[in-house]
């Protein structure tokens, strides 16, 4: 096991509407979800500012120094950015490695990705990251020669061949990804011409998706009370108590300042909220920064294009921890909303209303209709096939006409498509 010391910097500064010790203890909870880490320590260390060169003080470094020998610590854990300068001038200075919050993340979606697209995000991902870290820590090549005789101009330093290195091999990522997205499209389409809804879980990491994943669909995903123990979307047709038959989706959880070269990597995977028929937004009701919490993944949905025309509702997760008091008052609060539910994935108490509120929200009833069409629209023309179950066409002097099968939800989408025309 590797030794290891987390550390909180509380910057004065910052601003954080986060408390440094639920900071600390998401952070201690994100190094215990990598394994082979064995977290020793965790400190909250409060700093005025944040010093160019080393991050903390010079003080503070020389008594963190002092604490890592005598704690035989292998590894230090910075809840937060460290820049290159920083990391490099702390490790020569401790004799440690170090990883801030954007490494951390990156290996623990590195050790879980099992998927090939997932496997491919996070390996161009890291490389985006690391492109980042190449600071000079060496002089041996830092100038070459270039150029004709003995009066060459500088040749290429060693960061700019390395650099160079990276980016031959994001390029060749992405055209991999792009393969693995038209696939995953391909899918996507196929699913919209089963008469099932989708339903996509999402919800701050450890909320309790997979659990109520498992408990829906008898599937075996890995639940575990872990910082992102799903990283690859898993989906599933599952009939619901109620008799509803619905595909559900469950997602990667998400979480406060997601490094931004993950949330670009792992876009395509969330791809699956954007197609989903209703979003269930699942919340560990029994933290203490439940609303902290609820606010990023809005915050994070509304980034990746989910408009209010989509149906969501809320899951108040966990009701089986909270104290008996606490319990009886968001009984009342969530009586007083009809997107709000209180219940528990675990023991399955409070969920009937759940998945009577999921039936009515995906009364997908379909009907038979015809659409004409004009010759010019075509883009209007291959929606209705990626989108609804086309019968029959017919071809007619000035247009198309088109026996559709399709719900009323489609019916609206396709008309507010003709209409932004």
């Amino acid at each position: 096991m590797t030794r290891a010391l987390v550390l909180h910097p509380d910057i004065r500064i910052a601003h954080s509407s986060r408390a440094p010790e639920n900071a600390l203890a998401e952070a201690v909870a994100l190094a215990q979800a990598l394994p082979g880490l064995a977290v020793v320590d965790a400190q909250i260390v409060r700093l005025p500012k944040a010093h160019a060169g080393m991050l903390f003080g010079s003080g503070k470094v020389a008594e963190l120094g002092e604490a890592i020998k005598a704690s035989e610590i292998e590894l230090v854990l910075v809840d937060g950015p460290v820049t290159p300068v920083q990391q490099r001038n702390l490790e020569r200075e401790w004799d440690v490695k170090l990883l801030d919050r954007t490494g951390l993340i990156l290996e623990i979606f590195a050790d879980r990705a099992r998927t090939r697209e997932g496997v491919l995000q996070v390996e161009l991902a890291a490389l985006s990251y690391q492109r980042t870290r190449l600071v000079r820590a060496w002089t041996h090549l830092e100038r070459q020669r270039g150029g004709l005789g003995f009066v060459g101009g500088p040749g290429e330093t060693q960061i700019e061949a390395d650099r160079r290195a990276i980016d031959t091999q994001m390029v060749r990522l992405r055209r991999q990804l792009e393969k693995v997205s038209k696939t995953r499209e391909l899918h996507r389409a196929a699913r919209r011409k089963v008469p099932f809804p989708v339903v996509a879980l999402v919800g701050y990491t450890n909320a309790g998706k997979s659990t109520l994943f498992n408990r829906l669909t008898g599937a075996e995903v890995l639940a575990k009370d872990m910082l992102f123990a799903t990283l690859d979307p898993t989906m599933r047709a599952v009939r619901l108590p109620t008799g509803k038959e619905v595909i559900l989706s469950d997602t990667v959880g998400f979480i406060s300042d997601l490094p931004t070269q993950l949330v670009a990597a792992f876009r395509a995977t969330l791809e699956e909220v954007l197609e989903a028929d209703l979003i269930v937004h699942v919340r560990d009701i029994a933290h203490p920064e439940t609303e902290e919490q609820a606010r990023n993944v809005r915050d994070i949905l509304t980034d990746l294009g989910v408009g209010p025309e989509t149906a969501l509702i809320e899951l108040w997760n966990k009701a089986d921890l909270l104290p008996e008091a606490q319990h009886t008052a968001l009984v009342q609060r969530a009586d007083a909303r009809v997107d709000v539910f209180l219940g528990s994935a675990v023991t399955g108490a409070g969920l009937e209303g759940f998945f009577a509120a999921i039936t009515e929200l995906l009364d997908d009833t379909r009907h038979a209709g015809e659409v004409m069409l004009d010759f010019s629209e075509g883009r209007a023309r291959a929606w209705l096939y990626d989108h609804v179950q086309v019968q029959k066409e017919e071809q007619g002097e000035s247009g198309f006409r088109l026996h559709v099968l399709w719900t009323d939800r489609q019916k609206r989408q396709f008309d507010a498509l003709r209409a932004a025309r």
